[in-house]
C-alpha cells in the first residue's frame, strides 16, 4: 500500500471514529431529552390529577385516555391510594365533625327534627344570636368507598340570600324544601319577629298553602303576580327606613347591633318560571339583594335567573329529587328532607298566629321593657332601649351619632313623666353605670326626678344618676351650669380624642380602654324655662345649647329636652342649628310643634298612654305609635332602682342633688369639710353657688387691700346666714387661740342670729367678743388705732387675725359721724379699718341694709375697699357702682343672693345662703 493510500485510510478511519462519537453523543442527548420529557409529563399529569381529583379525572375523556397509557401508572396508582386514605379519614371523622358543626351553629328548630318543635311557638328574640345555618337535608359523597350521611344546612337571614333552581319534575320538592326552611325560621323566633312575603309569577294563591294561617296575624302577605314592583318598592322603603332610623349607632347591620332585635326580618319568597324578570324588576331586585341583608331582608328566589352582588347560596334540585348546593360542592349529593306532615303544618302556623295575636293584644307592663339580664349592653356606639310597644313588639328610642338628641313634647296630663320614667328605667336596666351616666334636671316646681337621689324615706338612688336637680323653678342659672358642665366635658373628651388621633367616642374607647368614657344623657324637663326671659341667662343658655347639640354627638353626649309647651320658645326655635340636631322626636297626646308640622299631626288624636316615636326629625314616614306602660306605680321603676342600687359598684358616689326648695347645710358641704387650719390666706365660704358640683362661693382673705365682705339688703335672716357661714368657715381654719372674733350686733332683729353664731364659735374654743351699739365707736377707733400703729411700725401692732362681724353697720352711721377731740369721726375710723385692715390681718364681714348705705360707709367714689359682696333684696341698677354691667339683669328672688368678687370674677354669680345649724 502506497503512502498516499495509507494517509487516505487514516483520514477515513478518523472521520468514522468522529461520526460514531457524534452519533453516540446525539443518542445520549435524545435519551436524556425523552426521559426529561416523560418526567415533565408525569409532573404535569400529577398536578392536573391532584388539582381536579381522581374522580373528575376519570370523568374527563382526555385525562381518562392518558391514564390508560402505562407512562402514568405510578401516578394513577398513588392517587388511588391517596384517595382511599383520604376517604378512610373522612369516613371515620368527617360526617361526625360536620354533624357537630351544624349542631353548634344551627341549634333548636334550625336543625332539630320537626317532632321536637313543630307546633310550639318560638321563644328566641335575637339577643342570643341568630343560627348561622338552617338544615335542608342529608348529604353523602357517592364516590366514597363507604358513603356516610351527614346533615347539610345553608346560611340564611343575616348571612346570605337563597337561590333555588329546579326542573318541572323537581319543582314540588323545591317548594317543600322552601316551606321547611320557612317553618324552621318561624318556629325558632318569637311570633312577630319574622314576616313572610310570597310572590308567585304564575298564580294568585296556591304557593306554600300550609303557611296561610299566618295571614290573619299579619305574618304572611301574598302579593299579586302582576304587581312585583309593589313588593320590591315596599322592601326598598323598608331598607331606607332601617338605615335612617335604626342603624344609628354606627353598626353595619341590624344584626350587628347586639341586644334584642329591634326590627323583624322580612323573608321575601319569589317563585318564577325559569324566565328572566323584566329589566327594571331585575335591577330593583339586585338593589334589594345588595342592601337587604343589613336591613333584615332575606330573599328566597325560586326558578328565577339572578345575578346579584351579595352573598347568595344556590341549591339545585335535579329530576331525581336530589340536590347539590354551593355550600357543599358538586361532589356531595343532598337528599332533601321530606316535607313536614301536611296535617301538622297549618296547625303549627295557626298556633304561631294565635301566639302573635295574644302578644299584640296583651297589655304590656313596665317589666316587659326590662331585659332578662341587667347591664349586659355596650354603649360604645350609642344607647338603644324600648319605651313602649306596638302590636306587642317593642318600640325603641336610640341615641347615637346619627340621632344624637331627643325632643319630647306633651301638655300637662299627657304622660310625659311616665314616658321619662319608662325611658330612663329601660336605659338603666341595659347599661351599667360605667356605660351610661344620667344628668337629670326638672324645671318649674317639679320633683319628677327626686326619687333617683337618696331621700329620707328611700335611701336608695339610681346608680347611673350623677346629678339630680329638682324644684328648679326660679334657678335658671342651674340649667346654664349643667350646660357649662356638659360643654367642659365635651371639650375634655375632644382633647383626649385628638391625643389618640380619633374623632368619635367609639374610637376613643377602643384606643383608651382604661379611660372612663361612658355615654352621657342629660334630661332637662320643662327646658323652656331656660329661655323664659330676654336676659343674659337666655343668651348664655342658647349659645351653650347650640354648642353641645352640634358637637356633643361625636363625644357621646346626648340631650333629651322635654316640655309641656314648646310653641313659645323664641330663643330655641329661632336657632335652626340647634333644632336640626334633635332628630328624635317624641310626641305625647295633643302635643304640637314637636313633629314636623303641618304635615304630621299624628299626636293630635293619640289616646292616653301612647306616644309617637320618630327618629326622622318628625316627618310622617318615621312615625311609630307606641303604647307606653305604667312606670309610675309602686313596684315599677322604684323596685328597679332598689335592685340596681344593690348591684352598684361599692366605690360609686351618690349623685349630687340640687333641690331648689331646700337650704344647703354648711356642715355637709364638701368645700367646708375640706377646710383645715394652717393656711396663710383663709377661705371664706359665703353660700352655695348654683353649679353642678354644688360648690361654695369663696373669697380668699389674703393680706391685700379690699379683702372684706359686704352683705347688702334688708333681710336679716339671709344676711345673718351669709355672715355665719363666713365666720364658721374662718373658724375652721384657725386653732382655738389663733384668731379673734368680734361680733357687733347693731339691730335687734339680728340679735338671735348673732347670739347663735357666738355660741357656735365659742363651742369651737375661739375667743369671741360681743358688743352692741354702745361699743361700736370704741371698737372702730381701737382697731383703726392699732392698724395705724402697725403701719408706722410701733410696738404692739396687731398680728393675730381679727375678724369683725358687724350686723347692720349702717345703723351706727349717725353715731359714727361724730368727731373726737382729734377731729376724727367714727366713719373715718371705719374707713381706715376697711382700707388698711386686710393688710394687717383684720377683715370686716359686714351687713349693710342697702346699697346707698354701704356707699355712705366708704370714701366718696372709692368702692374697692369692699372686694366681695352678696346682695339680696336689691335691684341690679343699685349695684352698678360695685360690679359689672351684668348686675343690671339681677332681680331679687327669695333665698337667693347675687355674689361678686371684683378681684376674681368677670361676672356675678347667684348663691344660696347656708343653713349653719345650731352646732358648728
Amino acid at each position: 500500500m502506497s503512502r498516499r493510500e495509507e494517509r487516505q485510510r487514516r483520514i477515513v478511519d478518523s472521520f468514522e471514529e468522529f461520526r460514531q462519537a457524534v452519533a453516540a453523543a446525539l443518542g445520549n442527548a435524545a435519551r436524556e431529552h425523552r426521559l426529561a420529557a416523560e418526567e415533565h409529563a408525569r409532573g404535569i399529569f400529577e398536578a392536573m390529577l391532584r388539582g381536579q381529583g381522581i374522580d373528575r379525572a376519570l370523568a374527563d375523556p382526555l385525562l381518562a385516555r392518558a391514564m390508560r397509557d402505562g407512562l402514568f401508572d405510578q401516578q394513577v396508582a398513588q392517587a388511588m391510594l391517596d384517595r382511599v386514605e383520604a376517604f378512610r379519614q373522612w369516613s371515620e371523622h368527617g360526617p361526625d365533625q360536620l354533624a357537630a358543626l351544624v349542631g353548634a351553629v344551627a341549634d333548636g328548630p334550625a336543625s332539630w327534627p320537626h317532632e321536637a318543635w313543630l307546633g310550639t311557638p318560638g321563644t328566641a328574640d335575637g339577643s342570643e344570636g341568630v343560627p348561622e345555618l338552617w338544615r335542608i337535608g342529608t348529604g353523602t359523597v357517592p364516590s366514597a368507598p363507604e358513603p356516610r350521611g351527614f346533615p347539610v344546612a345553608v346560611p340564611m337571614l343575616d348571612h346570605a340570600h337563597l337561590h333555588v333552581a329546579s326542573t318541572h319534575t323537581s319543582r314540588v320538592a323545591a317548594e317543600g324544601m322552601v316551606e321547611n326552611l320557612l317553618l324552621r325560621v318561624l318556629g325558632h323566633f318569637q311570633p312577630g319577629l319574622v314576616h313572610v312575603h310570597v310572590w308567585d309569577v304564575g298564580q294568585l294563591t296556591g304557593a306554600l298553602p300550609g303557611l296561610y294561617p299566618l295571614t290573619r296575624a299579619g305574618l304572611l302577605t301574598v302579593h299579586d303576580p302582576a304587581r312585583l314592583h309593589e313588593l320590591l318598592d315596599e322592601l326598598s322603603d323598608h331598607i331606607r327606613r332601617v338605615h335612617t332610623g335604626v342603624l344609628v349607632e354606627g353598626h353595619q347591620s341590624v344584626g350587628a347591633a347586639g341586644g334584642r332585635r329591634t326590627e323583624p326580618w322580612r323573608v321575601a319568597v319569589l317563585f318564577g318560571n325559569r324566565r328572566p324578570l323584566k329589566e327594571e324588576h331585575q335591577q330593583q331586585l339586585q338593589r334589594v339583594a345588595r342592601n337587604g341583608l343589613a336591613a333584615g331582608i332575606q330573599l328566597v328566589v325560586v326558578d328565577i335567573p339572578v345575578t346579584v352582588n351579595s352573598p347568595i347560596e344556590t341549591v339545585t334540585v335535579a329530576d331525581d329529587l336530589t340536590a347539590r348546593c354551593t355550600m357543599t360542592g358538586d361532589n356531595v349529593v343532598v337528599a332533601l328532607d321530606p316535607p313536614f306532615p301536611r296535617t301538622l303544618v297549618p296547625r303549627a302556623c295557626a298556633i304561631i298566629a294565635e301566639e302573635r295575636e295574644a302578644r299584640r293584644t296583651r297589655l304590656s307592663t313596665f317589666e316587659d321593657l326590662l331585659p332578662d339580664r341587667l347591664w349586659l349592653e355596650n354603649s360604645s356606639a350609642g344607647v338603644v332601649a324600648p319605651v313602649g310597644f306596638r302590636e306587642g313588639e317593642p318600640v325603641h328610642v336610640a341615641l347615637g351619632d346619627t340621632s344624637p338628641h331627643a325632643l319630647i313634647g306633651g301638655p300637662s296630663g299627657s304622660g310625659k313623666t311616665n314616658f321619662l320614667y319608662a325611658m330612663l328605667g329601660s336605659l338603666a336596666a341595659r347599661y351599667a353605670p360605667d356605660e351610661l351616666e344620667l344628668y337629670l334636671l326638672d324645671f318649674k316646681e317639679g320633683v319628677s326626678f327626686a326619687q333617683f337621689a337618696p331621700g329620707r324615706k328611700d335611701p336608695t338612688w339610681l346608680p347611673h344618676a350623677r346629678l339630680v336637680g329638682v324644684n328648679v323653678n326660679t334657678d335658671r342659672e342651674f340649667g346654664v351650669a349643667l350646660l357649662v358642665f356638659l360643654a367642659d366635658e365635651m371639650r375634655r373628651r375632644a382633647d383626649a380624642a385628638k391625643q389618640h388621633e380619633v374623632t368619635k367616642l367609639e374610637q376613643l374607647r377602643e384606643e383608651d380602654p382604661r379611660g372612663h368614657w361612658p355615654r352621657i344623657v342629660a334630661v332637662i324637663d320643662e327646658f323652656q324655662y331656660l329661655f323664659a326671659e330676654r336676659d343674659q341667662v337666655t343668651a348664655q343658655a342658647t349659645q351653650l345649647l347650640e354648642d353641645v347639640a352640634r358637637r356633643g354627638r361625636s363625644q357621646g353626649i346626648h340631650l333629651v329636652l322635654s316640655s309641656q309647651d314648646v310653641s313659645g320658645i323664641e330663643g330655641f326655635w329661632g336657632k335652626s342649628a340647634i333644632f336640626e340636631q334633635f332628630t328624635v322626636r317624641i310626641a305625647l297626646p295633643k302635643a304640637r310643634r314637636v313633629l314636623a308640622e303641618p304635615h304630621n299631626d299624628a299626636a293630635v288624636e293619640l289616646p292616653r298612654w301612647h306616644a309617637v316615636v320618630n327618629h326622622e326629625s318628625g316627618v310622617r314616614p318615621g312615625n311609630e305609635v307606641a303604647r307606653v306602660p305604667d312606670a309610675t306605680r309602686k313596684g315599677t321603676i322604684d323596685a328597679l332602682q332598689v335592685e340596681l342600687h344593690r348591684r352598684r359598684p361599692p366605690e360609686l358616689a351618690e349623685p349630687i342633688l340640687f333641690d331648689g326648695s331646700k337650704v344647703p347645710a354648711l356642715q355637709s358641704l364638701a368645700d367646708f369639710r375640706a377646710l383645715e387650719p394652717g393656711v396663710p390666706a383663709p377661705t371664706v365660704l359665703l353660700g352655695q353657688v348654683i353649679d353642678v358640683a354644688g360648690s361654695a362661693a369663696k373669697v380668699r382673705f389674703a393680706r391685700t387691700p379690699g379683702r372684706n365682705v359686704a352683705v347688702i339688703g334688708s333681710l336679716a335672716g339671709d344676711a345673718s346666714a351669709v355672715l355665719a357661714g363666713a365666720a364658721l368657715s374662718l373658724a375652721r381654719q384657725h386653732g382655738p387661740t389663733d384668731a379673734r372674733f368680734t361680733l357687733a350686733c347693731l339691730t335687734e332683729d339680728a340679735r338671735p342670729h348673732a347670739d347663735r353664731l357666738a355660741k357656735q364659735l365659742r363651742g369651737e374654743g375661739h375667743d369671741v367678743t360681743e358688743l352692741g351699739m354702745e361699743g361700736i365707736r370704741e371698737l372702730v377707733d381701737t382697731v383703726a388705732g392699732g392698724i395705724s400703729a402697725s403701719m408706722t411700725g410701733e410696738a404692739g401692732a396687731p398680728l393675730q387675725p381679727h375678724y369683725l362681724v358687724v350686723y347692720a353697720v349702717d345703723a351706727a352711721h349717725a353715731l359714727l359721724e361724730a368727731k373726737n377731740a382729734a377731729r376724727v369721726s367714727g366713719v373715718d375710723s371705719l374707713r381706715t379699718v376697711l382700707r388698711h385692715g386686710p393688710e394687717n390681718r383684720t377683715h370686716v364681714l359686714g351687713w349693710w341694709r342697702g346699697a346707698q348705705r354701704l356707699k355712705n360707709s366708704l370714701s366718696p367714689g372709692v368702692y374697692d375697699d369692699i372686694g366681695a359682696w352678696v346682695a339680696f333684696d336689691v335691684q341690679g341698677k343699685e349695684l352698678l357702682a360695685f360690679g359689672p354691667d351684668q348686675v343690671l339683669s339681677w332681680s331679687p328672688r327669695p333665698r337667693r343672693g347675687l355674689f361678686f368678687d371684683r378681684f376674681e370674677h368677670s361676672r356675678p354669680q347667684v348663691v344660696i345662703p347656708f343653713d349653719t345649724g345650731e352646732e358648728a
